[in-house]
């Protein structure tokens, strides 16, 4: 692709033509070879369970993606004793040698990212774009790992020395790794949110254990397969898939493992918050657990700016995004025109089959979000205005899939309990305020802080920036009212109820959670 273009969900909007070139080529490609069939990973041996799966693509239910294996917890145990007999000689290797080789995944992820990105709007429904920049992104979360372990010398200080009379004191501080990762990943960002965490754990020295959704084992094991490629030791990254309240639940159990990263939603986040505390001792706990994430509009705003970055951030990936624009407070003056405008560009959205280009939305992920988004739509209907939206469509091709109409509810009241629930839908409330405070008061009055836009002022933003409770914000921003960060530009995680840490991931204090400090004084 042309030297000057650097593809980021920021500048996903206008690629060059060789980027679909190159798609629509291993679009074909990967359609070829449809069906295969998938094994685990552990200590690098190809591992088959008694029980299979089938893999669909919510484009069309008719299409089996591939077959994989439904593990157990004897899987589980084996997948965290592989990652433990790795973990000496992997946390012994110099950091300079992992960055090497995790440096060389990054590479290959560029070198597939085309044959992934197929796959990827395949199996997730994501339009070609948001499947390419999930892959992109992963390849640069995993260099920014590196970068920052480089950048701070393999996190090695010496402290200051302690005045003693007769004696020479060395005091060394040193980031060293915890042991075993497990790294549970969700369906909307499979790459991403596998590959980011599990390179900073396998950057840190610790080995690691993925177990992605059930709706998403194909793409993860295709980010594995470069992991492994890259030539990381047998046992250093293992990869196994089963359900949730099986094999997701023996790995949260089991005490051999030493640190856990999961992203997903707020109910399951805090069971294994819980859950995980149940072990001997306290353990990192990594979570990052959604939002319900607003855009203000003052009376001042750029209009057109402000109507393309709200129905980009609430449409995208069919609002199935932690980050997407699910609530816009819009100060009075100003309503009626903005209103009006959104309504008239998400009626411009395409829906369909992801893999074409003039796609913006694909399908819901799966039968359960499809029968969701039904629901709420009867509720919201009985509770104010669908503006625009609010159906699924079967038409055609489309009866195969489980498409739904991007839709604009107005005139709920602020009180009605959707307003505070994290529906993941292609659905996006409005509401009129009569000032920026009562929007403010609005945006906050939620257990989620995660991302947040304004649109206004330059002289409002430090208000908005000040006041606003999100760990990721952005104002007078078309390109996304609340989404599209990404790696050393915009650190992606949340406050309150949207995560746990309080560092964002692709920042530069995100590597050191996947390590403890040791102190290290010798007296001379």
């Amino acid at each position: 692709m042309a030297d000057t273009f650097k593809l980021t969900y920021a500048t996903m909007f206008n690629p060059p033509e060789e980027l679909h070139t190159r798609f629509d080529a291993a679009l074909e490609q990967v359609k070829a070879g449809l069906g295969k069939e998938y094994k685990m990973l552990i200590g690098g041996q190809e591992v088959e369970a008694v029980d299979k799966f089938e893999k669909r693509s919510p484009v069309n239910t008719d299409w089996v993606l591939g077959v994989f294996q439904k593990g157990s917890a004897q899987d589980a145990a084996n997948a965290l004793a592989a990652a433990r007999k790795a973990f000496p000689a992997w946390s012994h290797t110099p950091w300079q040698e992992r960055i090497e080789l995790l440096r060389k995944a990054a590479d290959l992820i560029d070198q597939r990212l085309f044959e992934m990105g197929a796959a990827m709007a395949l199996e997730v429904g994501k339009n070609r774009m948001e499947s390419l920049g999930d892959i992109a992104e992963t390849a640069d979360l995993i260099r920014y790992a590196c970068d920052q372990m480089e950048k701070n010398d393999g996190f090695r200080v010496e402290m200051g020395r302690d005045p003693l009379v007769g004696y020479t004191a060395a005091n060394i501080s040193v980031l060293r790794p915890y042991g075993v990762w497990l790294v549970i990943s969700p369906f909307n960002f499979p790459f991403a949110l596998t590959g980011g965490p599990a390179g900073a754990a396998l950057t840190a020295g610790n080995t690691v254990v993925i177990k992605p959704a059930t709706d998403t084992p194909w793409v993860v094991r295709l980010l594995t397969d470069c992991f492994r490629d890259a030539g990381l030791p047998d046992g250093v990254i293992n990869y196994v898939t089963g359900p949730g309240r099986t094999l997701g639940q023996a790995l949260i159990e089991s005490p051999d493992v030493d640190g856990v990263t999961f992203t997903g939603s707020f109910d399951v986040g805090m069971k294994i918050l819980r859950d995980f505390a149940g072990g001997k001792y306290v353990r990192p706990t990594i979570l990052e657990l959604g939002g319900k994430n607003p855009a203000i509009v003052s009376r001042h705003a750029d209009l057109e700016r402000a109507a393309l970055g709200i129905v980009r951030s609430a449409f995208g990936l069919q609002g199935q995004k932690c980050s997407a624009c699910s609530r816009v407070f819009i100060e009075e003056p100003v309503y009626d025109q903005l209103v009006a405008r959104l309504v008239e560009m998400t009626n411009k959205l395409v829906i369909g089959d992801p893999t074409d280009r003039r796609v913006y939305l694909g399908p819901v992920i799966n039968k359960s979000a499809y029968q969701d988004y039904q629901d709420f739509v009867v509720e919201l209907k009985q509770a104010g205005a669908v503006l625009t939206g609010g159906q699924t469509l079967t038409d055609g091709a489309l009866a195969k899939g489980y498409f739904c109409t991007p839709t604009l509810v107005a005139d709920v009241p602020v009180t009605h309990r959707l307003w505070q629930y994290e529906m993941f839908l292609p659905i996006t409330t409005l509401a009129r305020v009569k000032d920026l405070n009562e929007a403010m008061g609005y945006a906050n009055n939620v257990n989620y802080g995660l991302t947040a836009g304004f649109y206004g002022a330059e002289e409002e933003t430090a208000w908005f920036f000040d006041n606003i409770q999100a760990g990721v914000t952005y104002a007078n921003r078309p390109q996304g009212a609340t989404t599209g960060a990404w790696p050393g530009f915009q650190p992606f995680g949340g406050w309150k109820g949207s995560g746990s840490s309080g560092k964002n991931a692709g920042g530069r204090y995100y590597v050191q959670l996947y390590m403890h400090e040791q102190i290290q004084t010798l007296i001379r």
